[in-house]
């Protein structure tokens, strides 16, 4: 008896399944395996440039070359900057006194003049005729004046023989007393004459000074550095004298009348040293004194300056009035003492960025190829150089300012020796 074995409905879906298709991945799954190798290749060339910027870095800071300079000794000298004009010490203004037309001129620019030297002439006919009607009028005062001597005289007499007669009886009191009254006129008549001379005489002179003062004199010795008239033109003195000739006195003494702002004026006291250049002899540094500090404030658009006067030797005759001088005025200096770049102080090395704020000043020292920092002690400043007043530096030292990058990889990176 044939039996058929009837495989269960459960059996019979399986085979159907497993029959037709080997086992393998289905299609589904095919794109979270590309997903998978994307991201796989993603982080791998992440991982590689990272490596590389490292490699990158780490090749730079290998290559870093420090700028250094030895310590030294020196001079640290504070000044304050001014420009100002260089002018004569003593200029005298020559004008005139009365008006006029230039007759003549006896002086021009650069002319060495001595006090009492004629430098122009005003014409001075205007002036003679005016001293000559007073000089006539003096004569007719004095003339008058003995023609009333003599009427004294004569009336004294006739006073004195009334006076005679009168006791006498030979003549009324009336006469005598007529006599007296002349006689007294003929007294108070002297007076008024020489009061009349004297009035005569003070208008003379005055005729006589304007005249004088027709010709134009130096008042002093020195030098002619302006003249500010012609032959043939008129001058008048009505208002305001015109200035004629300006006469300096010496040119081997000079000053430098320099602008100084308010914010730098109160360290400036006299006597201090300063030097200036002038743009003909950009070159050479010439030396003062300051000799004057006027407290005579000069304000242009909000702006507060004062007149600061530095005297300085000419004696060469190089320097000229009116030249613009570019002065320095030492304020504060220190000799002869151990002083660092301001570069230093400011250094700082890369990838430090915070060992430069604890406030203490500190500088960076090159020793044995080891960078060191070192605590320092500043005092005078300038604005190059920085004095050190106590610290582990001694002159010789080599003190890093700046970094540089080398062309060449193969470099020798110091080892860091904070604080040694």
């Amino acid at each position: 008896m044939n039996e058929r074995i009837i495989p269960e409905p459960s059996e019979q879906k399986i085979s159907s399944k497993l029959v037709p298709f080997p086992v393998t991945p289905s299609i589904k799954s095919r794109p979270n395996t590309k997903r998978y190798w994307l991201i796989a290749g993603s982080a791998s060339l992440l991982i590689v440039a990272i490596a590389a910027a490292a490699w990158w870095a780490f090749a730079e800071r290998g290559s870093v070359r420090y700028v250094t300079i030895p310590v030294a000794k020196g001079a640290v000298t504070r000044t304050v900057t001014a420009t100002g004009t260089v002018n004569p010490e003593l200029t005298i203004i020559v004008g005139t006194y009365v008006s006029g037309v230039i007759q003549q001129l006896f002086c021009d620019y650069n002319t060495q003049v001595k006090k009492g030297q004629v430098c122009a002439k005003i014409d001075p006919r205007p002036y003679q005729s005016i001293v000559d009607q007073n000089s006539a009028n003096l004569a007719v005062a004095k003339a008058q004046l003995e023609k009333d001597r003599a009427n004294l005289t004569y009336t004294k007499l006739a006073l004195d023989r009334a006076a005679t007669l009168v006791q006498t009886h030979a003549v009324s009191q009336d006469v005598y007393d007529n006599a007296k009254s002349t006689y007294d006129q003929a007294q108070a008549q002297i007076t008024f004459d020489q009061a009349t001379i004297q009035l005569r005489q003070a208008s003379l002179d005055a005729a006589q000074v304007n005249l004088d003062y027709a010709d134009i004199v130096s008042p002093v010795d020195g030098t002619v550095v302006s003249r500010n008239v012609t032959m043939g033109q008129t001058v008048a003195a009505s208002f305001q004298t015109p200035t004629l000739f300006l006469i300096a006195t010496d040119l081997t003494k000079m000053q430098v009348d320099a602008s100084v702002s308010e914010s730098d004026i109160g360290g400036i006291k006299l006597g201090n040293k300063a030097t200036f250049t002038v743009d003909a002899y950009a070159k050479r540094a010439f030396e003062g004194t300051v000799s004057q500090v006027r407290q005579s404030p000069q304000t242009v658009q909000n702006v507060v300056t004062y007149d600061v006067v530095i005297s300085a030797n000419n004696s060469d005759l190089t320097l000229m009035p009116g030249m613009t001088a570019a002065s320095r005025i030492v304020v504060d200096q220190r000799l002869d003492v151990i002083r660092v770049p301001n570069q230093a102080l400011r250094y700082v090395p890369s990838g430090l960025a915070g060992a430069g704020q604890s406030g203490q000043a500190q500088i960076w020292v090159l020793r044995d190829e080891e960078l060191v920092s070192v605590p320092v002690v500043t005092g005078l400043d300038d604005d190059s150089f920085t004095e050190i007043v106590s610290g582990d530096v001694k002159p010789g030292d080599r003190i890093i300012t700046a970094e540089q990058i080398a062309t060449t990889k193969k470099a020798v990176t110091p080892r860091l020796g904070l604080g040694r």
